[in-house]
């Protein structure tokens, strides 16, 4: 089978599949988001969403919504800083992209005191009110197809079993048209990964926010996918992909180029992709760290710089994750975001 469908399956499956059957997140899971590290994350992307809200005119009704929430620390986070904002709290109709019910259940206890609408694709999200869109690791968990140039096209790679146990292979090579403005920009050997589900949630996002709004992806990735980036995180730990089907999380580095192409296409102003340690001292992350390590000590205050250098320090976080935001033609670009050159 094509490798999207073998991560799909593995992901996916209502009965075995990876995301339905446990809570992957945190020390005890396979693998630790931002928002888990710290709340700092969380809190400044709560002001960013707060400025923008403001910068368009404090619409009364808007909704709010993120993809992925994980255990709902990153919306939990965000909601703590909009209710110190004015109204917006109070105008915000809150929405989780999530299709896993084990997570739904946690996000639930998460966000007890709110109240949530739970929605199993970004198409499902409210039409026509303006919306305030943040996905933090969601797009990487999306499953990819890969391909391998060689001297007369493209070789897709393939998930088949030898001898009981399962192996990657190629096909058979031809020429593609959906690679073909690649073709002349490789060289045999070179891979290059997309991801089928990556634009059409873009677009599904991109539509709502023309009535207002904004929408913020942040990721591992880069700009225009080469190489092979496909991997498994088990106890947080590299492990085969192929080795326990469902029992490892399978992800890709995210390629921004084509998201940020569906936006432009959709009539949206674009940022520049933005490494994530940039973006938070943009923000103000390190003044917000300073504020909070005055109340700490001891191993609480080694734990609290910690997270602040493994969220921004290039060697780490800083600079392996991207972001991307779009808002509306003629709207302000969210503070921390330059304007695509």
């Amino acid at each position: 089978m094509r490798l999207d469908h073998y991560m799909a399956a593995c992901l996916l499956d209502p009965q075995a599949g990876y995301y339905a059957t446990r809570d992957p997140f945190g020390q005890a899971g396979d693998f630790i988001t931002a928002p888990e590290i710290s709340q700092l994350f969380g809190e400044m992307l709560g002001l960013c969403l707060a400025q923008v809200w403001m910068d368009q005119g404090a619409p009364a009704c808007f909704t709010l919504a993120e993809a992925g929430p994980g255990r709902g620390t990153l919306m939990a986070d965000i909601l703590r800083v909009l209710a110190r904002v004015p109204g917006m709290l109070e105008a915000a109709d809150i929405h989780l992209v999530e299709a896993s019910p084990t997570l739904r259940e946690v996000q639930a206890k998460t966000l007890e005191h709110h109240q949530v609408t739970w929605c199993e694709r970004v198409e499902d999200l409210p039409e026509t009110a303006p919306l305030f869109f943040v996905a933090n690791e969601f797009i990487d968990a999306l499953p990819i197809r890969q391909f391998t140039r060689t001297e007369t096209g493209w070789a897709e790679t393939q998930v088949g079993a030898e001898d009981d146990t399962l192996r990657a292979g190629l096909s058979p090579a031809t020429r593609l048209a959906l690679l073909e403005p690649r073709f002349a920009l490789t060289r045999p050997g070179d891979i290059v990964e997309i991801c089928p589900q990556a634009v059409p949630v873009v677009e599904a996002v991109a539509a709502r926010v023309r009535h207002g709004g904004m929408a913020i992806f942040v990721d591992y990735g880069g700009w225009r996918s080469l190489g092979d980036t496909f991997q498994a995180l088990e106890k947080h730990e590299p492990v085969d992909p192929f080795a326990c089907p469902g029992q490892a999380d399978l992800t890709a580095h995210v390629d921004f180029e084509p998201l940020a192409q569906a936006a432009v296409a959709a009539g949206l102003a674009v940022s520049e992709m933005t490494a994530q340690g940039v973006l938070l001292e943009r923000l103000g992350i390190t003044q917000r760290a300073q504020a909070l390590a005055g109340k700490l000590s001891d191993a609480a205050l080694e734990d609290h710089i910690a997270a602040h250098r493994r969220l921004t320090h290039p060697s780490e976080m800083g600079q392996l994750f991207k972001a991307l935001a779009f808002v509306p033609q003629g709207a302000p670009m969210p503070p921390g975001f330059a304007p695509a050159g």
